[in-house]
């Protein structure tokens, strides 16, 4: 492993900047075009409001179910629900040309009784396809849904789910075999005796998706997922929920999705981009593409993440003019053995970003659990116009020997304090154009690092 306090000057050259410059210009047009380009929710402007009593402890989940039929019978519309505690006894299950409001002082609370979130139903927990419990707001194969609204979406603090988290490991490996192995989906069946827990929000297959403006708390799991969605958009929502494993938003195998302006205040990262884990992802083989993240303020452990489940592929993602506020890691990329696939093409610019303890980290290289040998690939990465305070670490990166991270572009890039410049293991063609650390300005490229000792 080789640490670089500062990069040897003659590893110093002129890089083309100007065709690289036009190259990148090219390809956020292409990212701006797609996300205008994204298509609404093609939903009947008709409402219908469900016959309960929104006092905090009667069931009003039938009345909710009951709407949403009512609207789908009619060919799709809005259901509304009003100011007050809307107590739901299970999972809400959202239709085809559906939109959930909540108003402005609607809670949307949902019951603590994991028991009250089966049967199981199909979905995708951490990146292996399973039927387990389900999500608190679940949509499945739908087109045209949306959740909109200035209310709250409640996971219940005092859940049962959240005691989960330090028991699910037995069953989560067991999962990962399964997956890994290539047993039958069907046959993947986790209810009453296990504990996976679910996330609060997840559309599983969809087209023309909006979430919008609601403040989401106290999830289970990951916070909004969106599985095998094309055309997305999520806006303004606040995500204030602090238990193990609350990712604000989880894009896996997704399409043309935009996240911005929302506010993100969380247990684990804020936006995560994922594709699958290992023989399951790389055999449904459906990447994340096309995704645009920008103008959101982000306060999670970490702030953006790309992996360690991308082992469907991840290309063309961007993110632009975040706000990171403090964690672990700012940016992280994560693999390791079992997942194989592909990631390129990611660009990153316009951030700002307070103090974490390493400023990028990538982490190709953790040791198969399975028994694996599919390291994935990283390249063609670009991060540009950083303005960043305080740093612990500032490039970490540690890959495979066979899949070096390869073609990362660091530019313009100026850290007000960072104790440890550059860890690198197989790393190769790391370029970096006016990256200021402190008083130290550092311009350079590195051909190609294996493991090293300290010069």
């Amino acid at each position: 492993m080789l640490r670089l306090v500062a990069l040897c000057a003659a590893l110093a050259f002129a890089l083309p900047a100007a065709a690289q410059s036009r190259s990148d210009a090219e390809a956020w047009r292409a990212a701006e075009q797609m996300a205008a380009s994204i298509a609404p929710p093609r939903i009947p402007a008709r409402t219908f409001a469900p016959r309960a009593r929104p006092d905090g402890r009667s069931d009003t989940r039938p009345a909710i179910q009951a709407a949403i039929a009512a609207a789908s019978r009619a060919g799709g519309g809005r259901v509304v629900l009003g100011p007050g505690v809307w107590f739901s006894k299970g999972p809400i299950r959202l239709a085809s040309r559906i939109e959930l409001h909540l108003q402005k002082g609607a809670t949307l609370l949902f019951s603590p009784d994991p028991a009250d979130y089966l049967p199981p139903v199909k979905t995708r927990w951490e990146g292996t396809e399973v039927f387990t419990y389900s999500p608190l707001v679940y949509a499945a194969g739908v087109e045209d849904v949306a959740i909109t609204g200035e209310g709250v979406i409640d996971g219940n603090a005092k859940s049962g789910f959240h005691l989960w988290a330090k028991l699910a490991e037995p069953d989560f490996q067991r999962l990962r075999r399964m997956g890994f192995e290539g047993a039958p989906v069907e046959r993947r069946i986790f209810g009453q005796g296990t504990h996976l827990r679910p996330p609060l929000v997840q559309v599983f297959g969809g087209k023309r998706v909006r979430l919008e403006g609601f403040t989401a708390k106290n999830s289970p799991f990951w916070v909004n997922h969106l599985v095998y969605v094309d055309e997305a958009v999520v806006r303004a929502i606040r995500v204030e929920s602090h238990f193990p494993n609350n990712d604000g938003v989880d894009v896996e195998s997704s399409t043309r999705v935009l996240v911005e302006k929302s506010h993100f205040r969380t247990g684990d990262d804020s936006v995560v981009i994922k594709s699958g884990r290992d023989l399951d992802g790389r055999r449904i083989g459906r990447p994340s593409a096309w995704v645009l993240v920008r103008d959101n303020d982000m306060g999670g452990e970490d702030g953006i993440a790309l992996g360690s489940e991308m082992s469907g592929g991840i290309h063309d993602v961007f993110f632009t003019d975040n706000v990171l506020r403090k964690g672990v890691s700012a940016i992280r990329f994560k693999a390791n053995l079992d997942r194989g696939g592909t990631v390129e093409r990611v660009r990153v610019r316009r951030m700002t970003i307070e103090a974490f303890d390493t400023l990028f980290w990538f982490q190709l290289n953790y040791p198969g659990e399975l028994g694996g040998n599919f390291p994935s690939t990283y390249r063609d990465i670009v991060f540009e116009d950083f303005r960043v305070e305080r740093v612990g670490t500032f490039f970490d990166a540690h890959a495979p020997a066979n899949a070096p991270l390869k073609d990362v572009t660091l530019r313009n890039i100026r850290v007000g304090e960072a104790k440890t410049p550059l860890v690198l293991e197989n790393v190769e063609e790391l370029r970096l154009e006016n990256v200021v650390l402190g008083a130290q300005r550092m311009d350079g490229f590195v051909k190609s690092q294996a493991v090293g000792a300290r010069p």
